[in-house]
């Protein structure tokens, strides 16, 4: 009773998988990924042990085709499966079992495929391919799209209710979990992927500023460009400016780092506690609290 993508990103060698459906906590049944192995989407009917079953097999060496076969013959209803599964060389396989109920299908391109079950209409995943073909960015980006154009296009014949959307990189790791670059899910909304959307975006505001804080730390000359771009995208995020703002000091900009802890403060007083207790966790030098504290006491310039 879902829409959904896998895809592998040709650049990064990422590998994604996005989905809605009208049905509570989609994210923890349908989206498996494993950086640098693959990425499966298992639903309408969906049997859970696809996933980690197919992302264990393409692990072992199996190409996405023969993880599939071998899951299918092993399952007792494949009919009722809706099942697709990319691996590291984009490979992909789909099954769209025949007692799926209508309107249910799948569209394959290069290294990606789209499948939907319970849908309005038989061209949803169509749709969602042309979006997904038709969209410049990132992967997350394109899988969004995709997800959009086939609410745009119908959608689930139920309507919506959640949403989800995983990415990885495409470097094996020692641990399962590690490599995880997007985890996202909507559990219950009446505008799942409109909050899907403005969660990606949140998502881009923290890489934003990560990305500030290494420039920073590194003395990449780029660090002032990008500090500028993350304070504008985590405008309205006191938490993030809170940390850049001390990155800031802690390379010599005092003066705009008082500036936004000033604002930060006087929205939430208890900012400046937190401040006095990060010197015994080693995570602010005490003489920079110092200095910041006599700073943030003398008269701001904007009352002068």
């Amino acid at each position: 009773m879902t829409y959904s993508i896998v895809a592998r990103d040709p650049g990064s060698g990422g590998f994604g998988v996005a989905v809605q459906s009208h049905f509570f906590q989609v994210g923890p049944v349908v989206p498996w990924a494993r950086a640098g192995v693959g990425a499966v989407a298992t639903q309408a009917d969906a049997e859970i042990r696809y996933g980690p079953l197919g992302l264990d097999l393409m692990a072992a060496g199996y190409p996405a085709g023969r993880a599939l076969a071998a899951a299918l013959a092993a399952d007792p209803k494949p009919e009722t499966r809706q099942v697709a599964l990319v691996d590291r060389d984009s490979q992909v396989a789909v099954h769209t079992g025949a007692k799926c109920i209508r309107e249910a299908g799948h569209h394959v391109g290069a290294g990606y495929s789209v499948q939907a079950n319970m849908m309005q209409k038989a061209t949803v995943w169509q749709a969602m391919a042309e979006a997904f073909e038709g969209t410049a960015g990132s992967l997350a980006e394109r899988m969004m799209a995709a997800l959009e154009a086939a609410e745009v296009e119908g959608g689930d014949i139920r309507g919506r209710q959640s949403a989800a959307m995983l990415v990885v990189d495409g470097e094996l790791h020692p641990g399962r979990w590690e490599g995880r670059l997007i985890d996202l899910r909507v559990e219950d909304h009446p505008e799942p992927l409109v909050e899907l959307r403005r969660l990606l975006e949140v998502k881009r505001t923290y890489e934003s500023v990560a990305a500030a804080q290494t420039a920073l730390h590194g003395g990449d000359p780029q660090g002032a460009t990008l500090t500028a771009k993350a304070l504008e995208r985590a405008e309205d995020n006191t938490e993030l400016r809170s940390w850049l703002a001390l990155d800031m000091a802690a390379q010599g900009d005092l003066e705009t780092a008082v500036t936004i802890l000033r604002d930060v403060i006087r929205q939430d007083e208890r900012w400046l506690e937190l401040l006095r207790r990060l010197p015994s966790a080693d995570l602010l030098k005490p003489e920079l609290l110092a200095q910041l504290e006599d700073r943030l006491k003398a008269p701001s310039t904007r009352s002068r």
